[in-house]
């Protein structure tokens, strides 16, 4: 299955059904009377957390979704049927923007959350309905009212734990290999990892999500290389482990190449949570090692972790500080507002409501 995390799509709630002018003319019945019955409720446009999606690759094939109309009235005061709701099933950690691609409308962080982007047309009065003890004939009766349509753009970032961040060939792909069962592509060449990637890791009788997140480069934040289009992944992310790769030229550059794209996509990205470890130790000798070191101490203002992956020298390590903080670290701006939100009360329903009114 192909990873897409990015849809547009088009969709548009049912229209209401159209209400009918009809009176009933029967033997023996003088003063039969209006009979039109009223018109069916259009469909909604729903959009549903569903459970083991990860993709949103259902909407490269399809992008346009209809509801169904409500019935029409007829005669003998029987009401048009309702139209079918259509319901739109995305994966967990979907967000809901605009056409203009700015505007969010939605966030969803909870499995089997619902959320109603486009409500049907309400179906239109039958004659029946305006009869009254002055108007005991009327002739008219309402069209439905035209249901909502939009087009909109799926987001999906993926929720993990921790990500992986770093130069590309910083060793991520190799790091979570060796951690989960996640199978990602390794090679010897920049930008191997096309589309992030996600592994369970176990460790010490816990569990967690970790994601590997393809490589940034300078001037990610204007579009080099892959750009910045997968850093929104990351913003779900409560812990990052920042890989430098000990075979670079400077791994303190390396350091600051990364945390001025963090800083240029996001400040609350910048602020995250960060351990920072310099992978690749047994491909270089120890002096060379003790002198990456130092330079990227001085950089990150921290000292750093040692980790091979080949070798799993200092894997251990690493992950147990990555459990140490994955219990303690707050989670972004972003997924709190979104979480607040979907905990408020909905509003109550005015006196006098109906569903031929909504």
């Amino acid at each position: 299955m192909k990873f897409l995390d990015e849809a547009k799509v088009y969709i548009r709630s049912g229209d209401g059904g159209n209400g009918c002018v009809a009176f009933r003319r029967e033997k023996f019945i003088e003063f039969g009377g209006p009979s039109g019955g009223n018109g069916g409720r259009g469909g909604d446009v729903i959009i549903e957390v569903a459970d083991g999606l990860n993709t949103l690759i259902d909407y490269r094939y399809q992008q346009h979704f209809k509801a169904q109309k409500g019935g029409n009235g007829m005669g003998s005061d029987r009401h048009g049927a309702g139209g079918k709701d259509i319901v739109l099933k995305v994966p967990l950690g979907t967000q809901i923007f605009d056409e203009d691609r700015e505007t969010l409308i939605h966030d969803f962080t909870k499995v089997g959350e619902k959320f109603v982007l486009a409500t049907g047309g309400n179906g239109g009065f039958g004659n029946a309905h305006f009869k009254s003890s002055t108007n005991r004939a009327p002739r008219n009766a309402n069209p439905g009212q035209p249901g909502e349509e939009r087009w909109i753009w799926l987001r999906l970032k993926l929720i993990a734990d921790a990500g992986l961040v770093g130069l590309p060939n910083a060793g991520k792909s190799t790091f979570l290999s060796v951690v989960s069962a996640a199978k990602p592509k390794i090679a010897d060449y920049p930008f191997t990892t096309l589309h992030p990637q996600l592994g369970v890791v176990r460790t010490d009788g816990r569990e967690f999500v970790l994601a590997d997140i393809p490589g940034l480069i300078e001037g990610a934040h204007e579009g080099a290389g892959l750009g910045d289009r997968f850093l929104g992944h990351v913003e779900r992310c409560r812990v990052l482990l920042h890989l430098v790769d000990a075979t670079s030229e400077h791994a303190g550059k390396d350091y600051k190449t990364i945390r001025a794209e963090l800083e240029a996509y996001d400040a609350d990205l910048a602020d995250k949570t960060e351990i920072v470890a310099l992978s690749k130790i047994d491909a270089v000798s120890p002096e060379h090692l003790k002198d990456q070191k130092a330079r990227l101490k001085r950089a990150a203002k921290k000292t750093p972790l040692l980790l091979s992956s080949v070798s799993r020298e200092g894997v251990p390590e690493a992950l147990r500080a990555l459990l140490a903080l994955i219990g303690e670290a707050p989670v972004s701006a972003n997924a709190k507002k979104a979480t607040e939100s979907a905990q408020e009360p909905e509003p109550e329903q005015p006196s006098g409501w109906s569903p031929l009114g909504r």
